[in-house]
């Protein structure tokens, strides 16, 4: 083999950059989310539910945001019947911002931490912080 001398010791130090955040983070947890859910608002409702089951709403309420979009811009349609049967007006504004109205602790924390940067304040106005 010619110049296995630097070949081996090369091929050892990528293996060790390579795998290094494996190793490095082996045995720890990802940190915790630390996103504000309870709004005044919120707590005031009776039956505290959203257009979607909780679950849902946390894996795939961009996905359901994209398709409200879709449908209100391409298809003029402005209504959405939940998977309970349930009919909800088609809007960011009148339907999600009813309830979280704490933009800074209930958005804008969860998608810093996770360095996401949706475009939605291109069209829509942000919402008003409620005052406590």
């Amino acid at each position: 083999m010619y110049d296995a001398g630097k070949i081996i010791p090369g091929l050892i130090i990528f293996l060790i950059l390579i795998t290094f955040p494996l190793w490095y983070s082996l045995g720890q947890s990802a940190p915790v989310l630390g996103y504000q859910v309870e709004t005044p608002e919120i707590e005031q409702l009776e039956e505290k539910e959203c257009v979607e089951s909780v679950s849902y709403m946390r894996a795939s309420h961009m996905r359901l945001l994209d398709d409200w979009r879709n449908e209100v811009v391409r298809n003029s349609r402005r209504t959405y019947i939940n998977n309970a049967g349930k009919t909800y007006e088609i809007s960011l504004e009148a339907t999600c911002f009813g309830c979280h109205t704490n933009k800074a602790d209930f958005c804008d924390t969860c998608h810093s931490s996770l360095n996401v940067e949706p475009d939605c304040w291109n069209c829509h106005s942000e919402p008003k912080e409620s005052q406590l």
